[in-house]
C-alpha cells in the first residue's frame, strides 16, 4: 500500500465530519453517501465512457465535450460524476436522463476499486485537475485510458504540488494524454517532472461553451421584469467576505443611481440565507430569485440570486458584472460566462485560478480590474456614465469568446488520433473528420 493510500485512511475520520457539516449547511450532503465511497449501481452490460468534473463551472466547461462524446459514440453509456450535489442538479440540468449521473468515490483504494468494478469503463475523462493518486492509479493497472483535459495550474496549485512532488509525479504518469490549456500550465506540468510526450496545449473549453438559443431572450425578459430603466449590477459567485465590501460599493453608488438594482449571486448555495440576512440587516429591500420570479417592486433594491443553474440567464439581464473570488484571496471565478452575453466585467486582485483568460480581458478592453471598495464603485459608476464605452467593453468580451473558439475540436480530434493510446475505434475517425471540416 502506498504512503497516499495510507494516509488517505487516516483522513477518513476528518471526511466523515467534514461531510456531516457540509449536510448541516446544505442538506443535499446527506443523500447519496454510498456513492461517495464506490457503492454505485452496475453499469454491467454497457460500453461506459466516463467523464468526471468536479462541480457546476467543471460541468458547465465539459458540457460541449459530453455532448460530442454522446454525439460520436451513440452505443456507449457516459458515466458523469461529479463531487458536489449542486454538480450534480447541472448534470440533470443540462443532459436528463441522457447521462447516468453518480458522485465520484472518496480516494480510498477500496472504494475506488469498487467503483470501477461497477463502472467498468472503457475511457475515463477528467476536467481540469483533479488530485486522485489512487483513482489515476487504479485506472492505470486496470488499463482504462486516462485523459486529462482542459488541465490548468495556478502558481498556486503548482507551489502546492511541490509539496508533494513525488506523488504528483507518479499521479500524472498514469495518464495516457493531458490537455493543457496554455503553454504556461504546460510549462508547469513540466516543471512538476511530467512526461512531456503525454502533455498537448489544447487551449480553453470554456471557450467553447455553448449558450442557449433562447438565452438573451430570456435576459432582455428579466430585464422587463427588474425595470428595464434602472441600472442593474450582478456580483456573481460571491465568496464569505465579499458581500460586505460589495454591499459598501452599493452604498456609494447609490447616492448617485437611487434606482439601481443589484443582483448579488453568492457561489455556494449553504449561504444563501446568511446573505439575505446580511442585505436586509445593511437595511436594504430584499427579493430572493426563488421565490420572487415576477416583476420585482420598484422599492427592491437587492435581489439574492438562490437558485441553481441559471447564473448565465442573470447575467444577460444586467449591464456590468463583478467576478466573485476576486475581492478575497480565492482566485476568482469564471468570467468567460459574463463575456459570452457581452457583459462588461470588473473583478478584483485576485484572479489567480484564472490568470490568462483575466490578462487577455483586460488586454482587449472587456475587463477592468480594481483593487478597493472605491475604485469598485468607481468602475460601475463608469460603465453607467458612459454607455457607449459599456458597449464597446461588451463587444471586446464577445470577441474575446468568439477569438478564441477550437478547444473542444482539438481535443477531440487529438483523442481520435490516438487510437491506440486510448482505445477508440477506427469507424469514428469518420466524425472526427467531420467535426474538423465543421470548425474551419
Amino acid at each position: 500500500m502506498t504512503l497516499w493510500s495510507v494516509t488517505s485512511y487516516l483522513l477518513l475520520p476528518y471526511v466523515l465530519v467534514s461531510l456531516a457539516w457540509r449536510a448541516l449547511r446544505y442538506p443535499a450532503y446527506w443523500h447519496r453517501w454510498p456513492e461517495r465511497f464506490g457503492f454505485i449501481g452496475s453499469l454491467e452490460g454497457s460500453r461506459v465512457i466516463w467523464v468526471h468534473a468536479v462541480s457546476v463551472g467543471e460541468v458547465r466547461s465539459a458540457a460541449a465535450l459530453i455532448e460530442a462524446l454522446a454525439d460520436r459514440y451513440p452505443h456507449h453509456r457516459l458515466l458523469v460524476t461529479t463531487m458536489t450535489p449542486t454538480g450534480s442538479d447541472q448534470v440533470r440540468e443540462l443532459f436528463g436522463g441522457r447521462v447516468t449521473h453518480t458522485y465520484v468515490p472518496y480516494d480510498f483504494p477500496d472504494a475506488v476499486n469498487r467503483f470501477l468494478d461497477r463502472a467498468a469503463p472503457e475511457l475515463a475523462v477528467i476536467a481540469e485537475t483533479e488530485f486522485w493518486p489512487n483513482l489515476f492509479r487504479a485506472c492505470k493497472y486496470r488499463g482504462i485510458p486516462l485523459c486529462l483535459v482542459n488541465v490548468r495550474l495556478s502558481q498556486a496549485s503548482f507551489r502546492g504540488y511541490t509539496w508533494v512532488g513525488r506523488t504528483t509525479r507518479a499521479m500524472f504518469a498514469n495518464a495516457d494524454l493531458i490537455c493543457a490549456q496554455t503553454r504556461i500550465d504546460a510549462q508547469r506540468l513540466r516543471n512538476l517532472g511530467v512526461r512531456d510526450h503525454t502533455i498537448e496545449v489544447m487551449g480553453n473549453l470554456k471557450f467553447d461553451v455553448e449558450l442557449p438559443r433562447d438565452l438573451m431572450t430570456e435576459g432582455e425578459r428579466l430585464r422587463r421584469q427588474w425595470g428595464c430603466d434602472r441600472p442593474v449590477w450582478i456580483a456573481a459567485s460571491t465568496h464569505p467576505g465579499e458581500e460586505r465590501r460589495i454591499l459598501d460599493a452599493f452604498a456609494i453608488l447609490l447616492s448617485r443611481y437611487p434606482d439601481m438594482l443589484l443582483v448579488l449571486v453568492p457561489r455556494h448555495p449553504e449561504r444563501f440565507a446568511a446573505v439575505v440576512r446580511l442585505c436586509r440587516r445593511r437595511g436594504y429591500h430584499v427579493a430572493r430569485r426563488s421565490i420572487d420570479t415576477g416583476a420585482l417592486p420598484a422599492e427592491v433594491n437587492v435581489l439574492v440570486g438562490d437558485t441553481m443553474g441559471e447564473l448565465q440567464r442573470l447575467y444577460a439581464g444586467a449591464d456590468v458584472s463583478l467576478i466573485g473570488g476576486s475581492l478575497v484571496p480565492k482566485g476568482g471565478q469564471n468570467p468567460l460566462e459574463a463575456c459570452a452575453v457581452s457583459v462588461p466585467v470588473i473583478f478584483g486582485q485576485w484572479m489567480f485560478h484564472f490568470e490568462e483568460i483575466s490578462a487577455m480581458a483586460l488586454e482587449r478592453g472587456a475587463a477592468r480590474q480594481v483593487h478597493s471598495v472605491q475604485a469598485l464603485a468607481s468602475a460601475v459608476s463608469l460603465y453607467f456614465e458612459q454607455p457607449a464605452l459599456r458597449r464597446e467593453a461588451g463587444r471586446a468580451a464577445h470577441s474575446l469568446i468568439e477569438d478564441n473558439h477550437g478547444a473542444l475540436a482539438r481535443t477531440l480530434e487529438l483523442m481520435a488520433e490516438r487510437l491506440p493510446q486510448i482505445g477508440f475505434t477506427g469507424s469514428d475517425v469518420k466524425r472526427r473528420d467531420e467535426l474538423s471540416r465543421a470548425s474551419d
